[in-house]
């Protein structure tokens, strides 16, 4: 009798377990253009605490979240990097991790989801200078790029975009 319990009982945590998925599944699909991995929508963190997070690390550490935020930039050759907007200004730089999708060119001003690790970093003068150029800066804000500059950074597995 106890055996039978257990197993009625472990039958039913699966299936409330597999439901939440489905139900989060059947959400992304109906409401979102995923690019990357699929993300659980119930665990998002705002920018606010995002930046808190960024303000905790050093260069070099890394926290996984998934975050809602603002995008402000895109790579406008490929998609292959965004800009996310953060309280005070601050900006985050997002690359998808191992080059392994992109995002549209236009969704400047759209709000996306993302999964991934945020990480404080230094950019190096070239790769600033590469990033002006793939944003269409002109030759001279990128001849005006002389120093590194340490940056919050994000490497997501996944994002999602609002249809």
């Amino acid at each position: 009798m106890k055996i039978k319990l257990i197993v009625i009982l472990l039958a039913g945590l699966l299936a409330s377990c597999t439901g939440n998925k489905r139900d989060n599944n059947k959400e992304i699909a109906e409401n979102y253009n995923v690019y990357g991995d699929t993300i659980m929508l119930n665990n998002s963190i705002d920018t606010e605490q995002l930046l808190s997070k960024y303000h905790s690390i050093e260069v070099g550490d890394s926290t996984t979240v998934v975050v809602k935020a603002e995008v402000v930039e895109v790579c406008q050759k490929k998609g292959c990097w965004m800009k996310l907007d953060l309280p005070d200004g601050e900006l985050a730089m997002v690359k998808f991790k191992d080059y392994g999708f992109f995002v549209p060119k236009d969704i400047a001003g759209k709000e996306v989801i993302l999964k991934g690790n945020a990480f404080v970093d230094e950019v190096s003068v070239s790769d600033l200078k590469h990033y002006a150029q793939d944003a269409g800066k002109t030759e001279e804000e990128i001849t005006a790029i002389t120093d590194p500059e340490r940056t919050f950074a994000f490497e997501a597995d996944g994002v999602l975009l609002k249809k």
